[in-house]
């Protein structure tokens, strides 16, 4: 495979994997090099409150993802355009994996694609291993 391909139905799964790996090894990198605070934090809620446009950010990443997949659910019900996976997934991976799950499962979408079933979860874990460092960054 080269590094450049495109995402496919064939390669998406591998795509996903190795996306959320690297964002995770260089996590892990940054706290072994201790690019971290003094003291770890596990309060999201304070962290969350202080900054209201991640908030955002995240609200409308992960409505935009809902209703992607639903968008995506009708044309296939109705036969008509698709949306690529790889939109799909990107929106996903942007932040609107938590949004995305949730159309999967009420719309019955997806749900036997392991690029989706695996991915989105594994997408969540590394949005949550990220919102962990940038917590404990040292900015």
């Amino acid at each position: 495979m080269k590094l450049h391909e495109k995402t496919t139905k064939s390669n998406a799964m591998l795509h996903v994997t190795l996306a959320c790996t690297l964002v995770i090894v260089i996590v892990i990198f940054l706290f072994a090099k201790g690019y971290v605070a003094d003291k770890l934090t596990f309060n999201i809620v304070r962290y969350m409150s202080q900054r209201k446009i991640l908030l955002l950010y995240l609200g409308v990443i992960n409505l935009v993802t809902f209703i992607l997949f639903g968008i995506d659910k009708y044309a296939a019900i109705k036969g008509k355009w698709r949306i690529p996976v790889a939109n799909l997934l990107g929106f996903s991976f942007a932040g609107g994996a938590i949004g995305g799950i949730i159309a999967m499962y009420l719309f019955h979408h997806k749900t036997q694609k392991n690029y989706f079933a695996v991915g989105l979860p594994m997408m969540i874990v590394t949005q949550i291993v990220v919102l962990f460092y940038c917590m404990n960054a040292p900015w």
